[in-house]
């Protein structure tokens, strides 16, 4: 007994595809596509990684540099919640540059954090240089399995000013770690 190649295989299922065809009674044929939805949520994430992308959720710009983010005044940012911090809380770091164009024309800057109502407390900047903003969030903000963070200064330069864009800060990571 002869065995088909693979080759005459996939013609003989196409042959028999196309034959089979006109003779199915169905008037229209219904294509379900089902969407697989692998994107993993982070607890951390790096602002030159492409992939984060998808928690920046408003007021970043494009990668710059291959290493960091200019964002806007307001910015926000969805990370997933690290194991037990519903009941142990988490903490908040924030890898941040403050430029110098910026600190020539506001003197300071303020970040704020808000995660699902809990405001935490802001820090104020007057020198530029690179930063981490860290702040305890409290468990009972931390219930769900991802939660947003709304990031807010209280000084930045609208847009026209240095350039057509509005800039705030430069961030390099953010993350919730476990405690």
């Amino acid at each position: 007994m002869r065995r088909l190649s693979l080759r005459g295989a996939a013609a003989l299922l196409i042959f028999i595809v196309v034959a089979v065809t006109p003779y199915c009674r169905r008037k229209t044929a219904r294509v379900e596509t089902v969407e697989e939805d692998n994107t993993q949520l982070a607890s951390v994430i790096q602002a030159n990684d492409a992939k984060a992308s998808l928690q920046l959720l408003k007021g970043f710009y494009e990668i710059e540099q291959g290493a960091w983010r200019w964002t806007k005044g307001q910015f926000s940012v969805t990370l997933k919640t690290p194991p037990q911090a519903g009941v142990k809380g988490a903490m908040l770091e924030l890898a941040l540059t403050v430029p110098e164009p910026v600190l020539q024309r506001t003197q300071t800057t303020t970040i704020s954090a808000v995660v699902n109502g809990a405001a935490l407390e802001p820090e104020t900047f007057s020198k530029p240089g690179q930063y981490i903003y860290k702040r305890p969030v409290p468990a009972s903000a931390l219930q769900a399995e991802a939660v947003t963070i709304d990031f807010s200064l209280d000084k930045f330069l609208a847009a026209g000013v240095v350039e057509e864009r509005e800039l705030g800060v430069i961030v390099s990571s953010a993350g919730l770690l476990a405690q």
